[in-house]
């Protein structure tokens, strides 16, 4: 008689809760109207390709299609390794991502406290639009601008001759010592303005009292940025970090390809446009696939590390 009785009452919760969850989706249908096309264009071009990982490990050619090709196993992931440019790709790659790890990632959250600072509002919302500007250009647009204020008879040139910094005409994209240095700034000045959004959201969020109190306790500005405004947003700056170390060995393919050319070559030859050449130009597909694939999984291992030592660092992380 008992375990009939439990039976019911666990056939009764269970309706209870469908008919409750049921409820809820029926309450939130203007919200799922919005999530769920997101999560479809997710699946369809995010996790279907997926399968496309398998041509790493076959003899890969259109012929064939993704069903056919012998397995050959690590095959390419040995050439890849064994590879004579990967010394040189990987160098570039990490030295870019180095330099915009050090000097790119700082620069949209100081943007974001500065602009915060601003008193003027006009001045503020000016200051804003002109920094989200760059981003809303597509690389080739934005890219073709720089190449021609870098060109030899550039804005660029003309600046460094007046104040007698530089001496003639200099083509700056053609000397590949400047190369890592002139894309950091390129893709700061791309990207700074954009970036800042979400550090300008987690500021405002701050409680405007602990800002009153400071001033009363004597505060000035710059005590308040650094004993209010950073501490607050630490956690999201933490999270932006975990993703850009995860990323150290994504250039971004676009921008490199776009500011790279004969002379440069030895140090803009990044992983992204080694790949590109390799699998387009020499329909070497299984070989390209298998770069990506490591890529894939050296950034997953460089994000649980990251995780990991802001967890034992800072008491806050990912997960």
């Amino acid at each position: 008689m008992a375990v009939t009785t439990v039976k019911k009452d666990r056939k009764t919760k269970r309706k209870r809760s469908g008919r409750v969850s049921r409820e809820k989706l029926k309450g939130q249908l203007e919200i799922q109207s919005m999530v769920w096309p997101g999560l479809i264009f997710l699946f369809i071009f995010s996790y279907l390709p997926m399968y496309g990982i398998s041509i790493a490990f076959k003899d890969f050619n259109i012929m064939s299609g993704f069903i056919g090709g012998d397995f050959v196993g690590l095959k390419y992931f040995s050439q890849f390794l064994t590879d004579p440019k990967l010394p040189l790709v990987l160098k570039n790659t990490i030295m870019i991502n180095l330099l915009g790890l050090v000097i790119g990632f700082p620069a949209p959250v100081i943007l974001a406290i500065l602009i915060t600072e601003l008193r003027g509002r006009r001045f503020r919302k000016m200051a804003q639009t002109v920094s989200y500007l760059p981003h809303f250009l597509s690389w080739v647009i934005f890219g073709g601008i720089m190449l021609e204020l870098l060109a030899s008879g550039g804005i660029v040139n003309k600046g460094l001759n007046l104040f007698r910094l530089a001496e003639g005409n200099m083509n700056l994209m053609a000397d590949p010592n400047k190369f890592y240095m002139i894309f950091t700034v390129i893709s700061i000045i791309k990207s700074i303005g954009y970036g800042s959004i979400l550090y300008i959201s987690a500021i405002t969020s701050v409680d405007q009292d602990m800002y009153e109190a400071a001033y009363i306790d004597g505060a000035n500005r710059f005590q308040k940025i650094i004993y209010i405004t950073v501490p607050a947003i630490m956690g999201t700056i933490v999270i932006m970090l975990i993703f850009q170390i995860s990323n150290i060995l994504n250039t971004g393919f676009e921008q490199v390809l776009i500011l790279q050319n004969s002379l440069n070559i030895s140090a803009s030859e990044t992983i992204d446009t080694y790949v590109y050449k390799i699998g387009m130009t020499q329909q070497r597909y299984s070989y390209a696939t298998a770069v990506g694939l490591f890529k894939s999984i050296i950034a997953v291992v460089l994000l649980w590390s990251a995780n990991k030592c802001s967890n034992k660092i800072t008491g806050k992380g990912l997960f």
